[in-house]
Formats: C-alpha cells, structure tokens, sequence
C-alpha cells in the first residue's frame, strides 16, 4: 500500500472547497491515488498515523463505518 503524500495533500487542501480534513483526505486519495473502492482508502488511513488519528477522532474502526461516513451528508 502506498503512503500518503503529504506534501502533495497540503497543496490539495489548498484548492479544496470542503472544511473537513479528513473528507478532503478522502477526496485527496481518489484523486491522487486513484483508489475508489472503500477498502482501499481505509487500509491507506488506517496505515498512516495522521490518517489513523483522524479515523479515531471519528470513531471509524472499520472499512464499513469509514463508508457510512462518506455517504452521509
């Protein structure tokens, strides 16, 4: 699994519209990465310890729970 870039998610952040770091994360590692699948993305945030502290900061423990967050509105 690929690290994230942090650098290159600063200048992402940058341009983002959206408020909330870790949704501009997710966005970030569909656009960057191009990693789509649910699984995908939680595997990259829970392998990274920025990414780890956002999924506990929200209570996300699984690619399921990482999934109810990205659909709600």
């Amino acid at each position: 699994m690929a690290a994230i870039d942090w650098d290159e998610y600063k200048e992402y952040r940058e341009h983002s519209v959206q408020e909330d770091k870790l949704r501009i994360t997710i966005d970030f590692i569909k656009s960057y990465y191009n990693k789509h699948a649910v699984f995908e993305i939680y595997d990259m945030l829970s392998e990274d310890d920025i990414g780890q502290m956002m999924l506990e900061k929200r209570d996300i423990t699984s690619a399921e729970s990482l999934e109810n967050f990205m659909f709600k509105q």
